[in-house]
C-alpha cells in the first residue's frame, strides 16, 4: 500500500511540469497588446510595437517586413469627417512565454462604424512572437487570420 502511494505522488509530481505555466509577464504583455490596438492609426505605436526584424504575414497571404508596414502607416490617409471608425479590441488571450520570448494568441474583433449608425464587426486570430532585449518586449513575428462569416 505505502509503494503505491510513493509511486502515485512520485507520478503526480513528474506530470506537474508538463501543465501549462503562467506566463510571468502576462499582465505587460496583455497591456502592451491593449495599447497598441487602442493606438493602432499611431505610427509612433507601431514602431515601438514592432521590431526591426519583424516577419508579418498578413490574412491576405502576404509576407512584409517592418519597413513595408511603417511605410504603409506614414503613407496612409488622414481620416476625413464621415468615415468609417474601426476599433479593435483582443478577446481570449493566450500567452506562453519561455523566459525572454513569449507567444500571444488571441482573437482580434474589429467594428467598424459607419457614418450612418451601421456597424460590421470582424474576426481575426492573431499569433505573435514576442522577444525582450534590452529589458523591452517586441514583436518579432506576426500571423493574422481571417475568421470567415458563418455561412446561413
Amino acid at each position: 500500500m505505502n509503494k503505491l502511494v510513493v509511486i502515485s505522488i512520485l507520478l503526480l509530481a513528474c506530470a506537474i511540469p508538463f501543465h501549462a505555466q503562467t506566463a510571468k509577464d502576462a499582465p505587460v504583455l496583455t497591456k502592451m497588446l491593449n495599447d497598441f490596438l487602442a493606438g493602432v492609426n499611431d505610427p509612433a505605436v507601431h514602431d515601438r510595437f514592432w521590431a526591426d526584424d519583424l516577419i508579418y504575414t498578413r490574412s491576405a497571404g502576404v509576407r512584409i517586413t517592418k519597413v513595408e508596414l511603417m511605410k504603409g502607416m506614414r503613407s496612409s490617409a488622414t481620416p476625413k469627417t464621415g468615415d468609417p471608425v474601426v476599433s479593435y479590441f483582443a478577446e481570449d488571450i493566450q500567452i506562453h512565454q519561455y523566459g525572454k520570448t513569449a507567444v500571444v494568441a488571441f482573437k482580434l474583433v474589429s467594428t467598424t462604424t459607419r457614418a450612418d449608425g451601421t456597424k460590421t464587426v470582424g474576426n481575426n486570430l492573431n499569433t505573435g512572437v514576442f522577444v525582450k532585449r534590452k529589458g523591452r518586449w517586441q514583436v518579432v513575428a506576426w500571423q493574422s487570420t481571417t475568421v470567415p462569416l458563418p455561412k446561413n
